[in-house]
Formats: C-alpha cells, sequence, structure tokens
C-alpha cells in the first residue's frame, strides 16, 4: 500500500537520522533491589517504566516543526525576536506569562502561538518585515490571543489544491492513502473569529506601542502583506499557509490598525531601527532551504540527494512537504514527483501492478531506462483524467512521476517522456555549486531605482514586484540614497 510505501522527498534520508529526536516520549528507568543476605547483595536492576504520554501541547509543537521544516538556526535572528518579545511581554497586560520563541525554518509567511505561550515565526515572514515596529507588531497579535484566551486549537490537516484533488479521487484504489500520497500537505490553524482577530490586533497594538515601538507597523506589515498575496496570487505554494490565510488579512483590518495605532501616536513616532532590523537579516536563507532541494524555474535541483530534473513546458514548480508537485499554466496537466520504498528484489514492472495506483493498463507496462537507471513505465485512466507513471530505481530508492492530463495525445506523453528523460545523477562539481538564494543588505546610492535593483535580484520571474514587496515599496514608491534595502542573491 502507499500508505506504507511513500515517504516525502525531503525528509527520506533525514527520517533515518532525525528519528530519535522526533520521540516525544522518554524511557524512564526505575530501579527494584532485593533483600540482602550474608552471601551476597543484589544491584538494583533497571525496570523500563511506560513511556509518558506526550502532552497536547508536545504533540501540536512536533507537528508545526515537521509542517515547517523544523528550527531555522540562527542566534543574531533568535536573539532579535527573544529580545523583542521582552519587550512586548514587560508592557503587556499579562507581564507573568512567559513564552518561547521558535524560528522556524520555512520560507512560508506566518506567526502563531500555542495558549501555552510557545509563539511562532517563519524566517519568510522575518524576511518579509522591515523593521523591529513590524515584527513586534506580529508577535504582539499573537500574543494578544494568548492574552485574551481566545480558542487556539490547531490541527494539521492533509488539504488539497483543486487539480490534484482530482487526482486523488480518480486514481487511488484506497482514499486514505490517496490523501497521503497526492495531498498538498500543510499545517492548518484553525480560524479565530472576526471579533477575536480585531481584539488581538488591538491588545497588540496598544502592547507595541507601550515597549516604544512605532504603533503603525501592524499597518504596514499588512499592506505588505496584501502585496505579497497579489504577488502571489496565481502561484500555490502548499506550504504556504501565511498570516493572510491564517489570519483574515481584509481592508477592514489595515484601516483598524491605522485606527488603533492613532491612538497612541502620530506617524513617525516610535522605535523602527529599519537599518539595524535589515542588517540582522544579512545572508539569511531565502526562499527553500538546501535540505527540500531547489525549484529554478522548470527545473528541480536536489544536491544533497544528488538528482535533478526538468518539468514539461509551461510548468510551473511547487517543492511541498510531501512531493514535488507541477501544474501547467490552464490546468489541464499536472505531476508529482515522490518516492517509495520498494524490494531490491521487486521489478519495477511488478511494482507498477501491484494496486497502489488503480485502472493502470498491464498491456502498457514496460522496462525502460533512464540515463542508466532501471525503470518502467505504464499509462493508467480515470474518470476525468489520464495518467502516464513512471518508476525509477535511484540508489535504494524508487522515485515515482506521475504525469496527469485531461487531454491525452501522442504529442503531450512525449513531453511527458521528455520531461522524465532528464532525471539524472548531479556531478559532484553541481552540487557544490547549488545554493539557497540569500539576502544581502545593500545601502541606495545617488542614482539607484528599484529597477537597477531588479536586474540584481536572482529570482526566476516578477523580479522588480518582488524587489518592491520585500522593502514594503509601493508601485510608485522612490527610493531614498543612504537607506538600506534588500535584494535576493545567489
Amino acid at each position: 500500500m502507499v500508505a506504507a510505501a511513500a515517504v516525502t522527498v525531503r525528509a527520506m534520508r533525514a527520517r533515518r537520522t532525525r528519528a530519535a529526536a522526533c520521540l516525544l516520549g522518554l524511557l524512564l528507568l526505575a530501579g527494584c533491589a532485593s533483600s540482602p543476605d550474608l552471601k551476597q547483595v543484589s544491584l538494583p536492576v533497571p525496570q523500563p517504566s511506560p513511556a509518558p504520554k506526550p502532552t497536547a501541547a508536545q504533540r501540536e509543537n512536533a507537528r508545526i516543526l515537521a509542517s515547517y521544516g523544523g528550527a531555522y538556526e540562527n542566534p543574531k535572528l533568535q536573539s532579535l525576536i527573544e529580545q523583542t518579545v521582552a519587550k512586548l511581554v514587560a508592557a503587556s497586560e499579562r507581564p507573568e506569562l512567559k513564552y518561547r520563541v521558535t524560528l522556524l525554518n520555512s520560507p512560508a509567511i506566518n506567526a502563531f502561538a500555542l495558549p501555552n505561550g510557545s509563539l511562532y515565526v517563519t524566517r519568510g515572514l522575518v524576511a518579509l518585515a522591515n523593521d523591529k515596529a513590524e515584527l513586534a507588531s506580529v508577535l504582539a497579535h499573537e500574543m494578544g490571543h494568548v492574552i485574551a484566551r481566545h480558542a487556539a486549537i490547531r490541527e494539521e490537516q492533509a488539504r488539497q489544491a483543486a487539480i490534484i484533488s482530482h487526482v486523488v479521487s480518480d486514481v487511488l484504489t484506497d482514499p486514505n492513502a490517496g490523501a497521503l500520497a497526492l495531498a498538498k500537505s500543510k499545517l492548518t490553524l484553525a480560524s479565530f473569529s472576526r471579533a477575536q482577530e480585531f481584539e488581538a490586533d488591538g491588545i497588540g497594538v496598544g502592547m507595541s506601542a507601550r515597549a516604544g515601538f512605532d504603533a503603525f507597523g501592524a499597518s504596514r506589515f499588512l499592506a505588505s502583506m496584501q502585496r505579497n498575496a497579489e504577488l502571489r496570487s496565481g502561484q500555490t505554494d502548499p506550504r504556504a499557509i501565511d498570516f493572510l490565510s491564517s489570519h483574515p488579512g481584509t481592508a477592514d483590518r489595515v484601516k483598524n490598525a491605522l485606527a488603533n495605532a492613532r491612538q497612541y501616536s502620530a506617524p513617525g513616532g516610535g522605535i523602527r531601527d529599519h537599518a539595524e532590523y535589515l542588517d540582522d537579516l544579512n545572508d539569511m536563507v531565502y526562499g527553500e532551504d538546501q535540505s527540500e532541494g531547489f525549484v529554478r524555474g522548470r527545473r528541480f535541483v536536489h544536491p544533497k540527494l544528488g538528482f535533478t530534473f526538468t518539468a514539461p513546458p509551461g510548468f510551473t514548480l511547487d517543492n511541498t512537504a510531501q512531493a514535488v508537485l507541477g501544474l501547467k499554466e490552464g490546468g489541464g496537466e499536472a505531476m508529482r514527483l515522490d518516492v517509495v520504498s520498494v524490494p531490491a528484489e521487486q521489478p519495477l514492472t511488478a511494482y507498477l501492478k501491484s494496486g497502489w495506483m488503480d485502472k493502470v493498463d498491464p498491456a502498457s507496462i514496460e522496462d525502460i531506462t533512464i540515463n542508466g537507471f532501471p525503470a518502467a513505465t505504464a499509462t493508467a485512466g480515470g474518470d476525468n483524467w489520464s495518467f502516464r507513471i513512471y518508476a525509477v530505481r535511484f540508489g535504494s530508492d524508487v522515485y515515482r512521476f506521475i504525469f496527469a492530463t485531461k487531454s491525452k495525445s501522442a504529442q503531450i506523453d512525449r513531453q511527458f517522456r521528455d520531461s522524465v528523460m532528464t532525471f539524472r545523477r548531479l556531478s559532484l562539481q553541481e552540487s557544490s555549486q547549488i545554493r539557497p538564494l540569500r539576502l544581502q543588505i545593500v545601502t541606495v546610492a545617488d542614482g539607484d531605482t528599484p529597477e537597477k535593483f531588479a536586474q540584481q535580484m536572482a529570482v526566476p520571474d516578477r523580479a522588480l514586484d518582488t524587489f518592491r514587496v520585500l522593502n514594503g515599496l509601493g508601485p510608485n514608491d522612490k527610493l531614498t540614497p543612504g537607506i538600506k534595502v534588500k535584494i535576493v542573491v545567489e
């Protein structure tokens, strides 16, 4: 069954080395001694006791770390966030509360808190903020939910993009296995009510202002979030259940944040520390982490696992927690790459007809070779989709390509075959040259423009829009010489 065999591309190696770290219970040893006599004394014999059950908070913490790439180890940023939280706590209505901060290794833009005071913020959110007041506004909003004792039940769910959900329902025999195998896995957070969100906004703005931060940081950051959402509209990053997704980001909230801020000060008052904040961001990872592999246009490269492939023309790739997913513009074609464990003695042709996928055409199954690697291919049918499947044995694992189309044709099938034929091993030189993108902080000089900096941005498309959003600039904003800005470099 696929539920037993499938593992994620980015986690399949790490599972062997980090399994122990994911355990939430520790084995406790208890001893008992026998009664001594004149001839011998029995030493205490350790006896295992049942492992304690993890608490709800421990389970939730484990789910969050697994869904958001674990913790991002950056002492400078960790210290920045902790110092900001400490100032906010001292100015809060409940200074006795204790908070534990975790910086998550995810490009998604999100922050949230558990009822026990565990605060989480992604590096993607830290990268989007442009000063300490903006960061403080997000942290204070989440602390506001804790202070107000709002219900903060959060759960992990498998949620699917519309096209991929059709693939699930059409082809897999076991619906539960299908949800695991083909879903875009996300961590979803229980939504707060509109009233609770506004209450947390009000608490957060007041807390930030009393702590000495610019009270208008919340409205600026919400505006940046809105522009970022507009920039990313049409893209489907399955991990990016961002701040606007789990916290309604309406124009009313921006207006409300401005109204709250005006109760405390006029614009321009309070701590912002724009330059100091950006200095702390210099050289931080931007986008995907090396442990996940990288999407570079239509190409996916995984230097740690040592392979690469290129998607068919017109496809946009998403590197998700469960798999690499691709969707062609218009939605008529989709693809998935994941990895499964197949016994070395089992032929790949036998695997393709082993029942993990429904409606496989037995007559279409054949052995092939892809760049020297043993492989097998087959076709399958569905109510709305036609499928071309490939299984490629690479080292001790089997990589599984599933291509789907609504309009089956020889030309489309040839494009699928051409794509899988790009699957190959990376050379050591290639692996060493592929690195994550990073933020670089530069100072604006006379004559510098957003268009000029956009030419230096190592992003695949919409570089100018990305530069403006990343630096909190509107479509017509100009740059002031002497200020610092963020650019994305390799």
